[in-house]
């Protein structure tokens, strides 16, 4: 499984940054909010949570 630390801690920069709640970007990847706190904490590292990590840096088309 790739590494998508360096992801992560860019989709954390990007919704800090543009105000974004966690909570407002689970409804609309349809995920609990816990689950998605755990993905971009690091807490919980899966495919489905590198996948959902991934499907952020691309929709919002963070670099």
């Amino acid at each position: 499984m790739p590494d998508v630390n360096p992801g992560r801690e860019k989709v954390k920069e990007y919704i800090e940054r543009n105000n974004i709640s966690i909570t407002d970007l689970a409804v609309a990847y349809g995920v609990k909010k816990q689950d998605l706190a755990s993905y971009l904490s690091g807490k919980l590292d899966n495919p489905r949570g590198n996948q959902i990590i991934l499907k952020i840096i691309s929709d919002f088309r963070i670099r």
